[in-house]
């Protein structure tokens, strides 16, 4: 399999194959989802919460997304990498956008990610797309509004917003975003904004009928407990897992199982005849 591209999820959708996504943010575990065949990978402001221990996505800056993109961007060969633009990295204007999201492009991301669907975000996903910089929206329940929309809640419950959210799309589609992410929406939304939009839908809790699929890798392994969304499934126990093994090196430690002979380096048997013989160590 070939690297894959913003054009090949375009793709996708016409032959109606579903898109499947995580988020990563580090060289060995981008590598894994990598060889595993996933299509494409967002370096998610998520980190902020699952890999900073952020309250929540706000915190993290472009200094901290941009290490974890680069170490991505070294393990990945074949998946789309899609670098999230972090909170304060575009709001205050176009320009310092474009500088911001070109930074992530030189880590190693092939496209960005940018919340939010206003006349402003539409001005810079069209300049960033012009300049050769592919641009993913990201619609529904924007966690960077989080303040602004009063919590988390669930998005286009009624036609009325579902429209609102629709007319966004349509001109984020026009400007040039190659796919929009919809999170924590109505089922009937996503299904609606599918066969609405040209462009692929990648859903986050916006039910069955998306192009895609995308969702944060800690929450699938198990591995961040503080808070699980409803819309995420456990496809694994990471945390007992690896705290099961931390408690198993430390009794092994402290009974002195460990280490054993065969994780050990020894000197050859003329130096340990030295070593044996020698009153003090010179210094």
């Amino acid at each position: 399999m070939g690297k894959i591209t913003p054009e090949t999820l375009k793709l996708m959708k016409r032959k109606g194959e579903k898109i499947s996504s995580i988020t990563s943010y580090d060289y060995s575990t981008a590598r894994i989802v990598d060889e595993a065949g996933i299509d494409f990978i967002l370096v998610g402001d998520s980190a902020a919460m699952v890999m900073l221990g952020y309250p929540t996505t706000h915190a993290i800056n472009m200094t901290e997304m941009k290490i974890f993109t680069s170490a991505v961007a070294r393990g990945v060969k074949n998946a789309l990498i899609v670098g999230d633009l972090p909170f304060g990295s575009y709001q205050a204007s176009i320009e310092e956008g474009v500088k911001n999201a070109c930074e992530l492009i030189k880590c190693g991301a092939n496209a960005v990610k940018i919340e939010g669907g206003s006349d402003y975000i539409v001005e810079l996903t069209e300049r960033l797309t012009t300049q050769g910089i592919p641009v993913m929206s990201h619609l529904g329940f924007t966690p960077q509004f989080l303040n602004a929309l009063g919590g988390y809640k669930v998005q286009a419950k009624g036609l009325e917003q579902a429209e609102f959210i629709l007319k966004q799309a349509l001109k984020l589609q026009q400007a040039g975003a190659f796919a929009v992410v919809m999170e924590m929406i109505s089922e009937e939304a996503g299904k609606y904004f599918t066969e609405k939009l040209d462009i692929p839908v990648i859903g986050i809790g916006a039910g069955r009928y998306t192009d895609g699929q995308i969702l944060v890798i800690d929450d699938i392994l198990g591995k961040y407990k503080d808070f699980t969304p409803k819309f995420s499934k456990r496809y694994a126990d990471l945390n007992s897992v690896i705290g099961d093994a931390v408690q198993k090196y430390i009794d092994e430690v402290k009974t002195k199982k460990f280490p054993t002979e065969e994780h050990i380096f020894a000197m050859k048997e003329e130096e340990k005849e030295k070593l044996k013989n020698a009153s003090y160590i010179n210094c």
